[in-house]
């Protein structure tokens, strides 16, 4: 590639793009639109159950991240994070059922990576573990001809 054409690459169009390499059979993508939300809210449930102020530091710390890439997107992982920070007060048994969708939900997809072929994009590098909301916001964003 082209070191010019490199760098007009906007960082987010690069790491979605990596990402994508790796999710790219239909029934993988089907299983990350469906796990990849439920992992999210799991993440900030067994935060919250630590502590909510440390939910909340965690959803902001990752909303840097996405402001650093994509306000339009950045705002929707906003929203999404409101919203599951939201309910934590309502589930019954937060801290069981945070952990039993965790281990199913991740199972799970590693069963679509098993059928895609390749491992996850977070095994070479941690910061796909931010990644996997974009790739399926930037999907998203393209269907409904929205700009990210």
């Amino acid at each position: 590639m082209n070191a010019a054409l490199g760098r007009d690459i906007r960082k987010l169009d690069r790491l979605v793009g990596q990402y994508a390499e790796s999710h790219r059979h239909p029934t993988n993508v089907i299983i990350h639109w469906i796990c990849v939300p439920i992992i999210v809210w799991c993440a900030l449930a067994l935060a919250w159950t630590a502590h909510p102020y440390l939910a909340m530091a965690m959803a902001v710390a990752s909303l840097f991240y996405y402001f650093a890439l994509s306000l339009p997107l950045a705002l929707a992982m906003t929203a999404f994070a409101a919203l599951c920070l939201a309910v934590m007060p309502y589930v019954p048994y937060l801290p069981w059922v945070a952990v039993a969708l965790f281990v199913l939900t991740w199972s799970v997809q590693f069963v679509g990576h098993q059928i895609e072929g390749k491992k996850p994009s977070f095994f070479e590098d941690l910061q796909f573990l931010l990644v996997g909301p974009l790739f399926l916001l930037t999907k998203l964003f393209r269907k409904l001809g929205l700009p990210y």
